[in-house]
């Protein structure tokens, strides 16, 4: 029977692991490779991604399958993002080497090849489906238009101080990028001179790196994840110019090291986390407490990937 709910963590001792939502390791994947900086479940949930270097491998989801099904060979550095098309008809990738690359699921090799120009460490889909935006090392935030087929954008406000991630509101009116300074850009899709994001504010979150930023399904809480060892959560607000706006209302404190990945449920009452403690954890988002921790890892967890989608939000695969 397929699993109503995935959650899975990789990180730097090899494994994969899958777990029941009660706590328990139902299976591990050895993935001799490398370490695992990222990982993603396909919408159709048949599937998962492991970013590693300077490898990407496919693993199936419902089976006890040990060994990946698909590899993916071409960055020549640390894969550090990977993500899905909405109907699962590609994938992204974006590597330490300074590319961004699409790759069909349905053929064989790379389809397209990006040059960010430095390092990435980050990089996500936005939710229209047409525009990939990347976070890289020298503290840029660049946009590539995939109908273009080019980089229509990119914004320099962070140069010097590296940008760790990037992430787009559900509705697509805001994007934030944050550094290794520990502040958060905000930017508005509403239309500026220079026809497309515009830096509307900024804001401290944490006196160090943050590591991963995170709007929730439904929008309303943006998520930083630090090297402080919390994890904040920020009520986000809009003005009448769609402009976001940001209040701390929880902080999250369990972690005993850097907090490098989170992700929530669907329903955005829960987000998952992942650390260099070893240990993942699962929260209540309202009440601002762990309630489940998943501890079989014997060394960083830096990777966190969940689907617990209602089965009629889950995509046909396609064909």
């Amino acid at each position: 029977m397929p699993l109503t709910v995935i959650l899975a963590t990789a990180g730097y001792d090899h494994t994969i692991r899958f777990w029941e939502p009660s706590g328990t390791c139902h299976r591990t994947l050895q993935h001799p490779d490398s370490q695992v900086n990222a990982l993603s479940i396909t919408p159709d949930r048949e599937h998962i991604a492991a970013a590693g270097n300077p490898s990407i491998r496919m693993y199936e989801v419902h089976t006890q399958h040990p060994n990946p099904v698909t590899s993916y060979d071409g960055h020549t550095g640390n894969v550090t993002a990977v993500g899905f098309h909405s109907e699962c008809n590609w994938m992204y990738t974006a590597s330490e080497d300074g590319s961004l690359k699409i790759w069909d699921l349905r053929a064989s090799g790379c389809q397209r090849n990006y040059d960010v120009g430095a390092a990435v460490n980050h990089a996500i889909l936005h939710p229209n489906q047409g525009e990939l935006l990347t976070a890289d090392q020298d503290g840029n935030l660049s946009v590539f238009d995939l109908v273009a087929d080019k980089c229509v954008f990119s914004d320099t406000s962070s140069a010097g101080t590296a940008l760790r991630s990037v992430a787009v509101d559900p509705d697509g009116v805001s994007v934030v990028t944050a550094n290794n300074s520990g502040d958060v850009h905000v930017y508005s899709a509403s239309p500026t001179e220079s026809g497309f994001y515009g830096l509307a504010s900024k804001f401290s979150a944490h006196d160090t790196y943050v590591l991963k930023v995170l709007f929730s399904p439904h929008g309303s809480t943006l998520a930083t994840a630090s090297a402080d060892k919390t994890i904040k959560l920020w009520s986000v607000a809009y003005d009448a110019d769609d402009v976001a706006s940001f209040e701390l209302s929880q902080t999250l404190v369990g972690h005993k090291r850097w907090v490098w990945d989170c992700v929530f449920s669907a329903d955005s009452a829960y987000i998952a986390s992942a650390s260099s403690d070893q240990v993942a954890r699962l929260w209540n988002v309202a009440q601002g407490e762990t309630i489940r921790q998943y501890a079989k890892h014997h060394k960083a967890v830096c990777a966190i990937a969940l689907n617990d989608a209602a089965a009629e939000d889950v995509p046909s695969p396609s064909s």
